[in-house]
């Protein structure tokens, strides 16, 4: 969408989204972080001094810098964010293994809990920005121990969902149960976005087609697969409209 159809979007309250994918390799990180580049060029065009953050609670696979672990999924959100946070405040959980986080904070005895979690993902977060993000990890059903799952953490905040389908085959039967499922748990899926992770995709446009028929929610964009990875490129394919106008 054009700078200047955008800019005749009126925004108001804080918005918080959280960011869910279809599966661990749908790319929720490239999408959020193109959504965040939206954002901030949007309230640049428009002239409002807006704050745009993304967060990243739970990450695993990780290296271990001077600094400590860091995440490359978690340094992509904060690159493209507005505000300089500690790293320690987007990324507050971390494991090293890029393995699922329950049993990698199992290995390290690290107690992963939905009270824990909650410590940090919480509405204190709207503090900080007039525009959120909050990237999950994996799927929407996440485990984080044997009986709790990140879903819960969301479904009590009542956090609107963004959805990133990664295009691939499975990805009707993916997007349809993490749909179902996101709703079923009463929560709201703000819009999704179709994201080209497999550039051999077989009859890729009939199942964007069959997507845009089968999903209850705004369609935000189909980014395809792209030669450049900066988020900014893929922000082009992104239309955030109905997000800046949602409560």
């Amino acid at each position: 969408m054009s700078l200047t159809a955008m800019s005749s979007i009126k925004t108001f309250q804080p918005k918080h989204y959280f960011v869910s994918g279809t599966d661990t390799d749908s790319g929720k990180t490239f999408v959020s972080s193109a959504l965040l580049a939206a954002v901030a060029e949007h309230y640049q065009a428009i002239g409002e001094a807006k704050t745009v953050i993304g967060f990243k609670p739970i990450a695993s696979g990780c290296v271990q810098t001077e600094q400590g672990l860091r995440n490359s999924d978690a340094l992509s959100l904060m690159a493209h964010s507005t505000k300089e946070l500690p790293y320690s405040v987007v990324n507050p959980i971390s494991f090293l293994p890029a393995i699922a986080p329950h049993i990698a904070a199992k290995q390290v005895g690290f107690e992963l809990s939905k009270n824990v979690v909650k410590q940090y993902i919480n509405q204190d977060m709207l503090k900080y920005a007039d525009f959120t993000l909050v990237e999950g990890a994996g799927g929407w059903r996440l485990p984080l121990n044997d009986t709790e799952f990140l879903s819960d953490v969301i479904s009590e905040l009542e956090w609107p969902v963004i959805l990133v389908v990664g295009m691939k085959l499975g990805c009707l039967n993916h997007a349809m149960l993490t749909q179902e499922a996101i709703i079923n748990d009463g929560l709201k899926i703000a819009g999704w976005v179709a994201n080209g992770v497999d550039e051999n995709m077989d009859v890729q446009s009939e199942n964007l087609e069959s997507l845009k028929l089968m999903m209850k929610s705004p369609f935000l964009g189909f980014v395809p697969h792209l030669k450049s990875s900066a988020a900014k490129t893929a922000a082009d394919y992104l239309d955030i409209k109905v997000l800046l106008q949602q409560m």
